[in-house]
C-alpha cells in the first residue's frame, strides 16, 4: 500500500551513536512506532533506510530512519519521494535534534533553513526549505565544547528523561499535521 505521509527521524546509523544528541529524530520517531503501534521495521536497503507502517489519523504512513549517515538525510528522502510521487511539502515531515531549542521542548517550522544542522542541510539542497519539520530541542552546547562534539555526545540518564515531553510532542504535532492536511492527497 503506497503511504500518504512519510515521518522521517533524523540520526546516523550504529550502535555508538544511539544515544547520542544527534539521534533525536530517531529517538522521536522510536516513539512514534511504539505509541502508534507500528509494524516492525524493516531493513529498505532500496530506500537506504530502516522503515515501519503506522495508520496516523486514518492515513497510512511511513516512520523512516535513513540509513546514511547524517549529511545525506536527504538522498533517503529523494529516493522514497520520488518513488512514492509524494508531495514534499504537504507529505513529508522530518524530525530533528535543535541545539537553539532548550532540552525537552519542540517547535514545529513548515518552512526555514537549515541553520547549522547538516542533515537539514542535505534536504535543503534537493528540495529547497518548504518542507515541514519538527525541531526537538537538545539545549545549547557548552562553550568549552565544540558543536559536532556536543551533538555526537552521549546524553546523560537526565538528559534522555528530560527530552522524552518532546518525543510525545512531536507524535501529537504529526498527528495535527495529518488531520489538517486537505483530505485529496
Amino acid at each position: 500500500m503506497k503511504p500518504q505521509f512519510l515521518l522521517f527521524g533524523l540520526g546516523n546509523p550504529g550502535k555508538q551513536y544511539e544515544q547520542t544528541r544527534h539521534n533525536a529524530g530517531f529517538m522521536a520517531v522510536d516513539h512514534a512506532a511504539k505509541e502508534l503501534e507500528a509494524g516492525e521495521w524493516n531493513d529498505s536497503q532500496k530506500f537506504m533506510a530502516m522503515t515501519a507502517e503506522a495508520m496516523i489519523e486514518g492515513k497510512h504512513c511511513l516512520l523512516v530512519k535513513p540509513t546514511t549517515f547524517m549529511n545525506r538525510s536527504g538522498e533517503c528522502i529523494r529516493k522514497l519521494a520520488e518513488f512514492y510521487k509524494l508531495n514534499v511539502s504537504k507529505q513529508i515531515i522530518v524530525c530533528c535534534d535543535d541545539v537553539d531549542i532548550t532540552l525537552g521542548t519542540h517547535r514545529l517550522r513548515l518552512t526555514g533553513g537549515p541553520g547549522t544542522h547538516n542533515g537539514l542541510k542535505s534536504i535543503v539542497d534537493i528540495f529547497g526549505e518548504n518542507f515541514p519539520r519538527l525541531r526537538i530541542g537538545i539545549g545549547p552546547q557548552p562553550k568549552e565544547m565544540d558543536l559536532a562534539a556536543w551533538v555526537l555526545s552521549v546524553m546523560t540518564l537526565e538528559e534522555r528523561k528530560g527530552i522524552e515531553p518532546a518525543f510525545a510532542a512531536v507524535v501529537e504535532a504529526t498527528k495535527e499535521l495529518i488531520a489538517a492536511t486537505p483530505k485529496i492527497l
